[in-house]
């Protein structure tokens, strides 16, 4: 059964579901800067809008577009910047 989270005060809302392989979520974010941590291997893909991500690790930005993925490894903290509200899908686990 799915289940709503809201994180930053609101300004992320996400819904895990169980997908035919991996547990997901599928979400959110409101304009605004954000910082996060896994628990475990993440794949992130924009589903509309942008999102501008500090990947672990690099002191670049880089700017994912609808359509586009990245992934983070387990255990490490990223950060994200939203000039527009994006729609995202995310699945744990490889």
């Amino acid at each position: 059964m799915p289940s709503v989270n809201n994180y930053f005060d609101n300004k992320v809302t996400s819904i895990a579901f169980q997908t035919a392989t991996k547990p997901a979520t599928v979400g959110v974010m409101e304009i605004g800067e954000y910082e996060f941590g896994t628990s475990e291997f993440e794949t992130m893909t924009v589903v509309s809008g942008a999102l501008t991500v500090k990947l672990p690790e690099s002191d670049d930005w880089q700017t994912f577009d609808a359509g586009q993925s990245f992934t983070i490894e387990a255990n490490q903290n990223f950060g994200v910047k939203v000039d527009v509200e994006t729609a995202y899908l995310c699945t744990y686990g490889k």
